[in-house]
């Protein structure tokens, strides 16, 4: 065949694909009859694409809107939950997942802050892998769980049956006391009882700076006024306590003998009321685990409580002034007959840490709070744990007993402060107090018409009860606040600080 012919042939198969559709189809009707069954047979190969123009409807301009906001919503949720994905830093375990994921472990020009968000795409669409160690921690976390409300209990001594029979004759008479006062209370006009609500109330509002004293040389960790309002104590994390005059704010005596960073110190019920001076009128405690009873006459401790091999966190008095408790970060609280110096009780049941206790006014209950986020509320006549405080997200380092005697504060490292109701069980109020991790609790002493807390943000609060409204903000200090307490005459409060300074505050 000639080029000329094979040319002309080229051109043919051209001008027959540039044909229109009738006339392709044309030259099929005589094999299948009819247009309509070429047609058919078109679309059944899928070379026809024909909709049926009733079943579409084109779209209005507001439609079209929201289509668009609906897709730029989704991909901005998208995004959201991406940025929200927590992912490692580490580039060599980046790979490490990206190839249990089968996907390139990089690619050409990336660096590993894109590989890192790669793979914190790969999460967000498909989820995370549960390799072995995923699920071995998982299962660590349940059985860590369980442990946390599990309560260990151990024969005890002749020692703690005759402490509880004790703690049960002095509190039963104190309870029926509390309820007789409470029904008098109850069966007053309201106005009445709103007036002297009221009073105390504004009393609070109009508090101000009244002291401010270098107390040490280094952060000031505790501080708790004297029964008699006459004088306040500090203690340090340069190894010292001090005793302070009030109001004038002048140094009385210096405690010497700690060898680590005081933690805590705290008054006797009955120091400087009922207790001779020459009595253990203090009680003190340290990171080494020491802890020391002083009197007010010497500088020198006059008895050591020996046991503790870890962080001793708080010390408290029990409402008779016999018992003292401490706290431990070996995950136990101890109770100490302070008539012979000998422990009688070591109570486990935290997963962690135990940082803070409260006596109830009663002296029959205490409550303690862990750093695994939980309190307890124990029963100090049977030994038993009454109730489980579950609802801070984080360390729980702060617990306080209302005098009430059925309300518990507790504050937490998640900023929060909670109000625990015993009858209902449940929590009553959640106060979101500050804008860091709650150091210090403490209602008034007297009557509980209002609770002052402490916290790490600089800043001390007073609440008012039984709302528990925001009455004032005590501000002043340069660093964390890692104590309050109030005078129990309701006259003053005081604040110790990181910055190495105490303040009273007092109405102007």
């Amino acid at each position: 065949m000639s080029d000329a012919e094979n040319e002309g042939g080229e051109n043919a198969e051209v001008a027959t694909e540039e044909k229109p559709l009738s006339a392709q189809y044309g030259s099929l009707e005589g094999k299948v009859g009819s247009k309509q069954e070429a047609i058919d047979m078109g679309i059944k190969a899928g070379n026809i694409n024909i909709s049926d123009p009733s079943e579409t409807m084109e779209m209005t301009m507001e439609e079209r809107i929201n289509k668009r906001q609906a897709e730029i919503l989704a991909e901005f949720e998208r995004k959201k939950k991406i940025r929200q994905i927590q992912v490692t830093t580490d580039d060599d375990e980046i790979k490490k997942l990206l190839r249990e994921r089968n996907l390139p472990v990089t690619l050409f020009g990336e660096g590993p802050a894109d590989r890192r968000e790669r793979l914190r795409e790969s999460i967000a669409e498909i989820g995370p892998i549960k390799n072995k160690n995923a699920e071995e921690m998982a299962a660590k976390r349940k059985e860590e769980a369980q442990l946390t409300r599990t309560t260990w209990y151990h024969e005890g001594s002749d020692s703690l049956k005759t402490a509880r029979l004790w703690i049960a004759q002095y509190s039963l008479p104190r309870a029926r006391q509390r309820l007789k006062k409470a029904r008098e209370f109850g069966a007053l006009p309201e106005n009445q009882k709103n007036s002297k609500l009221q009073q105390t109330h504004r009393h609070m509002q109009g508090v101000a700076s009244y002291c401010s004293q270098i107390g040490h040389s280094r952060p000031i960790s505790f501080c708790e006024f004297s029964p008699d309002s006459k004088m306040l104590v500090t203690s340090s994390w340069d190894g010292l306590c001090k005793l302070w005059s009030i109001p004038d704010c002048e140094e009385i005596r210096t405690l010497r003998g700690h060898q680590s960073n005081v933690g805590c110190i705290t008054f006797h019920p009955f120091a400087t009321t009922q207790l001779d001076n020459s009595a253990a009128c203090l009680a003190s405690c340290s990171t080494g685990g020491e802890v020391k009873l002083w009197n007010l006459e010497s500088d020198e401790s006059v008895a050591d409580l020996n046991g503790h091999e870890m962080r001793v966190a708080r010390v408290a008095y029990h409402p008779s002034g016999r018992f003292l408790a401490t706290t431990c970060y070996d995950k136990s609280w101890r109770l100490w007959d302070l008539e012979s110096t000998q422990e009688v009780l070591h109570q486990e049941g935290h997963s962690k840490g135990v940082h803070d206790i409260s006596f109830q006014i009663d002296g029959s209950l205490c409550v303690t709070g862990g750093l695994d986020a939980y309190g307890r509320v124990w029963d100090l006549r049977t030994g038993r744990c009454i109730y489980f405080i579950e609802g801070h997200l984080k360390e729980m380092y702060a617990v306080c007993f209302s005098p009430n005697g059925y309300q518990i504060a507790t504050g937490s490292a998640d900023n929060t402060v909670k109000i625990w109701d015993l009858r209902k069980t449940s929590c009553v109020y959640t106060i979101p107090a500050h804008t860091n991790l709650v150091s210090r609790l403490q209602y008034q002493k007297s009557d509980g018409n209002y609770l002052v807390t402490g916290s790490y943000d600089g800043t001390a609060k007073i609440w008012g009860y039984p709302a528990y409204v925001p009455l004032k903000t005590l501000a002043g200090h340069e660093g964390k606040v890692m104590c309050v307490d109030g005078s129990p005459d309701g006259e003053f409060i005081a604040t110790s600080s990181f910055d190495r300074t105490f303040k009273l505050w007092a109405k102007e």
